[in-house]
């Protein structure tokens, strides 16, 4: 009798939910969210500081609003597209690694947190900013899952959509603080987001070209481009963000309210010098995330700056 008791206290009962899984999952989302992209969402303070209008408490406190949004809107984004890729991802030879395909999120789970963002992020932004913020977050949100279900297989479209998903990001800032957006800013910044996503194509497709299967493979679009193609529409667009930068800084004429030299036009120099050592990059076919292109060149950095410290000393005035 002693050992049947022993027996029953001894057998196991139901499975309990266990710790490491729930943190693996949750590890798992916040890596669908590609964090690393995040850096990309620094974008929504272009306006304000373009405009003088990022110092004070009110600014900064709707910037670190938006941030948070954006961030939200574009990670919803992530969680859904890869759980609607999770089964071509398995048989690709680097996404399989990702949380989704890899079975370390399920795809009801990335499609339930996904769907969730997508909504909270636009209703948060009604009410914690301004209509507009909210409706340029819901276009966002809308243009995306429509970018990523189908328009991403259609020719220019895809360069379009990933262009302007960079301008939605400096428009933000503006209309979240009520900030009258400049035609010169939306030109340089339109152009120069889609120099760079040219020049990042065109570099996958220059590094890619010797293997047309693995081209295929990597992103299928690039083999409906021709690499003289894409290296027009890069040289395109850094022309025109030369053009209405230079036109943007030449809009104000001479030295502004007393400073001590015209800043904004000097700042034209560094402007073009960055578009041309970033070119440098886009024609050797090396070009890849604009983040990691900016961090890896020293001299580029500085350059950027060394713009950054023109640009702030025009709108200060000093």
């Amino acid at each position: 009798m002693p050992e049947r008791i022993s027996t029953v206290l001894e057998r196991p009962g139901p499975p309990q939910p266990s710790r490491p899984a729930a943190t693996g999952l949750t590890l798992g989302l916040l890596k669908t969210a590609r964090p690393r992209q995040w850096v990309k969402n620094v974008l929504v303070v272009a306006a304000p500081a373009a405009a003088g209008e990022l110092f004070s408490r009110h600014a900064l406190i709707q910037i670190a609003i938006v941030f948070a949004l954006f961030t939200a809107a574009a990670s919803a984004v992530y969680l859904i597209n890869d759980a609607r890729d999770a089964d071509a991802d398995r048989a690709h030879p680097t996404k399989c690694r990702r949380p989704v395909a890899a079975g370390q999120v399920p795809v009801p789970v990335a499609y339930a947190v996904g769907g969730l963002l997508a909504v909270l992020a636009p209703t948060a932004a009604a009410v914690l900013c301004t209509p507009l913020t909210a409706a340029l977050l819901a276009a966002y949100v809308g243009m995306q899952l429509a970018y990523c279900i189908s328009l991403k297989h259609v020719l220019v479209v895809d360069l379009t959509i990933v262009t302007t998903g960079f301008l939605m990001r400096a428009m933000i800032g503006g209309l979240a603080l009520d900030i009258p957006l400049s035609r010169w800013f939306l030109i340089t910044t339109g152009f120069g987001a889609l120099f760079m996503v040219s020049a990042k194509r065109y570099s996958e497709a220059v590094q890619m070209s010797a293997d047309s299967e693995k081209l295929g493979a990597t992103r299928a679009l690039l083999t409906e481009y021709t690499t003289g193609y894409l290296r027009f529409v890069w040289q395109l667009a850094a022309g025109v963000a030369v053009l209405a930068y230079c036109l943007w800084a030449m809009e104000e004429g001479g030295t502004a309210n007393g400073s001590l030299l015209p800043w904004r036009q000097l700042s034209m120099a560094a402007f073009i010098l960055a578009i041309l050592r970033y070119a440098v990059f886009a024609d050797r076919g090396t070009a890849g995330e604009p983040e990691d292109v900016v961090l890896r060149d020293r001299a580029l950095a500085v350059i950027g700056l060394v713009w950054l410290a023109m640009y702030g000393l025009a709108v200060t005035d000093w």
